[in-house]
């Protein structure tokens, strides 16, 4: 019997409810709300570059100006840097969270003005994990790094980590917490929504099935035609467990010849933030602010639930919110409603501010 679900299989549980997006309820348009201004650009990851899957390295992003910046020529914002989840990109995500229109409402209803920031991670098989991977590339540190710099370059933002927020839901909560657990240096307010892989979970021989599919495959690209849990498995499989000696798919598997490989199985336990997060506490006793919010339909609420703990017995000041709703259902409203106005009262507005 296999006991365990892998990493994997609550990164495609979190997805899979993540495409019903019929479900996810829209808040009313606030009236007399003040447009901002929505740009695609493209920023030049150079910790992408030489990565083995040949995922792009020039990465499209999105960026959202409140409405004052262009009347307003000398003054300086805040940034929110804001990551998608699995299967998706940036582009996707903005339309479930229904941007502009909730960041419109958010700074009609009060919230501070501020610059924000959807940098695209899909990668060959829908995801990057954002972790530090050769055979995807950096996507850590193309975000902690690449995206904030090129921000910080071309924008009028406050360059400094007490003006810049990072937040991020599903695999984009995952993201929030592992490069917020590792750059606490960047970033000041932190906001966690509804994060999968969170736990390390062992893996059984069932596994060994995926060896005669990615034995059947030419390259990357053929991921494509693959079903949604295969491709999630090879996601984490390429983030987690690269092998630039074993082309054409450059990475490992849990199982080999339908053995259990305990080496590959430690590689993915490592990458689970509840593993590595007491090796951080002291990064993220650094925070201005941190929250974390789920939905009682999730079942990615138990882990969160423990992380929330956890930091709670380090005594790191966090707030914890397990709200009415599924993975997906009100992720709008809480972009709204709750994201924007934590990030409006716990980021600096003005430079030098402690």
């Amino acid at each position: 019997m296999w006991k365990w679900m892998s990493a994997a299989a609550v990164l495609v549980m979190a997805a899979a409810t993540l495409g019903a997006q019929v479900q996810t309820i829209v808040p009313p348009v606030v009236p007399n709300a003040k447009p901002v201004t929505v740009e695609h650009i493209k920023i030049h990851g150079k910790h992408l570059e030489g990565n083995l899957e040949g995922d792009a390295v020039d990465r499209d992003v999105i960026v959202m100006l409140p409405p004052s910046y262009a009347r307003e020529k000398h003054r300086r914002y805040p940034v929110v840097y804001a990551l998608h989840g699995y299967s998706i990109g940036a582009e996707q995500w903005t339309h479930e969270i229904h941007v502009p229109q909730t960041v419109e409402g958010a700074y009609a209803l009060g919230s501070k003005e501020m610059i924000l920031v959807f940098p695209d991670s899909k990668t060959m098989h829908n995801g990057s994990m954002y972790s530090s991977s050769i055979t995807t590339g950096d996507f850590e540190n193309f975000i902690a790094q690449d995206v904030v710099s090129y921000i910080d370059a071309h924008y009028r933002t406050i360059p400094e980590r007490n003006s810049r927020g990072l937040v991020g839901h599903s695999m984009g909560g995952y993201g929030a917490s592992r490069i917020g657990m590792k750059h606490a240096d960047v970033f000041g307010a932190l906001y966690i929504m509804s994060p999968c892989c969170m736990s390390a979970r062992p893996v059984s021989e069932r596994d060994a099935g995926l060896e005669k599919v990615v034995a059947g495959m030419k390259g990357p690209q053929d991921s494509a035609s693959l079903s949604f849990f295969v491709r999630a498995q090879l996601a984490v499989a390429a983030a987690w467990s690269p092998d630039p000696k074993n082309p054409p798919m450059y990475f490992d598997l849990p199982t080999k010849n339908g053995v259990v490989q305990p080496d590959i199985v430690a590689k993915w336990a490592a990458n689970a933030p509840l593993s590595f997060a007491d090796q951080y506490m002291d990064q993220l006793k650094r925070y201005r602010a941190i929250a974390m919010d789920v939905g009682d339909q999730d079942g990615l609420r138990f882990d969160a639930a423990k992380l929330h703990t956890m930091m709670d017995d380090y005594g790191i000041a966090n707030s914890f919110t397990i709200y009415p709703g599924t993975h997906t259902s009100a992720v709008a409203d809480r972009f709204q409603n709750h994201v924007m106005p934590f990030f409006s009262k716990n980021l600096c507005f003005q430079k030098d501010c402690q």
